[in-house]
């Protein structure tokens, strides 16, 4: 029963080939959308959060999450060239493992997608903030603009975009290409001119103590900024739109997750290095246990540093801008602040688009009701669940911190990259005689060591991360077996691809990061 019902390869790749008229990506257009999925909350907050966890030891937590996601981006672009069709990890899973596992690959995906777009939220919040209160002189109570475990009472901020994004999806906004390379663009230059202003003035007696907490904080934090790598296994959804997809896939794959994991590194010692700034952890009262990112104690903690005139990047909800600020160049941190309000909105964009449209593909293969296919007879767009999607999403940004929602949101990842990963070599066992153009090197060496890197860092993610994703997973096989699984196509013989229906919105990311 675990790997019945597996939907025909055939069928998926017949749907593929009837949109090939559509293609329109080339490998720079692949790359630029994966550095516009990547880049986000993840190099600009969870700065601050690493440093909570690891000390200057995050530039490691960089490296081991860089290397766990370039061995899975291997797995996926074979994959994804060999399977050029909209969906992700669902889709494969579905291909080559049978409908339970693409049904909890769908359902972990929920929190890739949905969690994260609240994550990048709260993230877009901090900056926002702290820009109007540094180019107005003006101090905006904590209590509006932070959640209850950050020392407020709720992020309306980070609520606000988050309706804002939901409403753009459900009229049918999209960017154009033009609008992406441009966001894509105003990103990068912020974080050149990071680099360019901060990496110069470094301190190297700032990264003493390089390891304060030991190997352990730095796999804790490799598992809090996985969070800043995810995004480049959306390029894999844009595959019905990519011109010559068993070339330009995997390119695309691994030359953003390449180009991004530069950027962090030189990013990263631009903070810990920076003089008058302290990136070691903030410890309990005691002065011997690093507290929690996200937790009341550590507010409280932060609180009493700055009375003192303590400079913690730690304590800081705009990392970047805050370290800019610190040595020597306000209005250019104010410049970094306003980046990342106006490109980090693209990214929320891009996370619910994408949850949207796996629940719509789900719903499609009658997985879940009908009406979260709904088609909006105006405009054209999936409006029911976008709304519901919404709404989750801004009680997410609402009420967590940012390292608890990235956190939780990594769980739901790491899944769908192990399942991928197992799914490469299954398919090589039960169909070896299909054409891959891109073959995943050392397959039997590359696949478990990104199975084993999942692992491991799921099994340093906080443990309130691990108990929701399991009590999640549980929700999932019960509402399966209650529902899905009587009421899905396959499992009723019908095996068509509705995916071509011309009533269905777009089922791949568009390219809007």
């Amino acid at each position: 029963m675990l790997f019945d019902r597996v939907k025909p390869l055939d069928a998926i790749l017949a749907t593929a080939e009837k949109k090939s008229l559509h293609r329109s990506l080339g490998a720079f257009q692949l790359t630029m959308l994966g550095i516009g999925a990547v880049i986000g909350t993840g190099i600009f907050v969870l700065t601050a959060e690493a440093a909570q966890k690891a000390g200057p030891g995050m530039m490691i937590s960089f490296i081991i999450a860089g290397l766990v996601c370039a061995f899975a981006a291997l797995c996926y672009a074979e994959m994804a060239s060999m399977v050029p069709v909209s969906g992700s990890a669902y889709t494969y899973s579905y291909a080559v493992m049978g409908e339970l596992i693409a049904w909890m690959v769908g359902w972990a995906l929920i929190l890739e997608y949905a969690v994260a777009a609240g994550a990048v939220s709260v993230g877009w919040s901090g900056y926002v903030v702290g820009l109007i209160e540094n180019a107005f002189s003006i101090d905006i109570p904590d209590t509006w603009v932070l959640g209850p475990f950050d020392g407020g009472l709720v992020n309306l901020p980070a609520m606000f975009i988050a309706g804002l994004v939901t409403w753009l999806l459900v009229i049918g906004t999209k960017e154009s290409a033009t609008v992406n390379a441009i966001l894509v663009a105003i990103k990068v230059a912020a974080l050149t001119l990071f680099i360019i202003l901060a990496v110069p003035v470094m301190n190297m007696e700032q990264f003493e103590p390089f390891s304060p907490l030991g190997f352990g904080g730095i796999g804790a934090a490799a598992a809090s900024i996985f969070f800043a790598y995810v995004g480049f296994d959306a390029v894999s959804t844009a595959a019905e739109e990519t011109k010559n997809p068993q070339r330009n896939m995997p390119i695309g794959l691994i030359g953003s997750l390449a180009i991004c994991t530069v950027f962090y590194l030189l990013v990263a010692a631009g903070v810990i290095g920076a003089p008058g700034v302290s990136s070691q952890p903030v410890m309990d009262a005691a002065g011997v246990v690093g507290l929690e990112p996200g937790s009341r104690e550590l507010a409280a903690q932060c609180a009493a540093r700055a009375a003192d005139g303590m400079k913690d990047v730690v304590c800081s909800k705009e990392a970047l801008a805050f370290t800019l600020r610190e040595i020597g160049w306000p209005q250019i941190g104010n410049l970094i602040g306003l980046a990342a309000g106006l490109a980090l909105p693209s990214v929320i964009l891009m996370m619910m688009f994408g949850q949207t449209r796996i629940f719509f593909v789900m719903s499609r293969d009658g997985l879940l009701p009908e009406a979260f296919s709904r088609i909006h007879p105006k405009f054209n767009t999936p409006h029911v669940i976008t709304i519901l999607t919404g709404i989750f999403v801004a009680l997410f940004a609402a009420f967590f911190p940012v390292g608890q929602l990235a956190n939780i949101s990594n769980s739901g990842t790491l899944f769908a990259f192990a399942a991928v990963s197992i799914a490469v070599m299954v398919i090589r066992r039960t169909d070896p005689g299909r054409h891959r153009p891109f073959r995943t090197p050392a397959l039997m060496f590359t696949a478990p060591v990104a199975i084993a890197g999942c692992l491991y860092l799921f099994y340093k993610l906080d443990v309130k991360s691990q108990i929701l994703f399991l009590i999640w997973a549980g929700i999932g096989l019960v509402v399966y077996f209650a529902y899905s699984r009587s009421r899905s196509h396959v499992g009723r013989g019908h095996i068509e691809v509705h995916e071509d229906d011309p009533d269905a919105p777009p089922t791949s990311v568009p390219p809007i990061h």
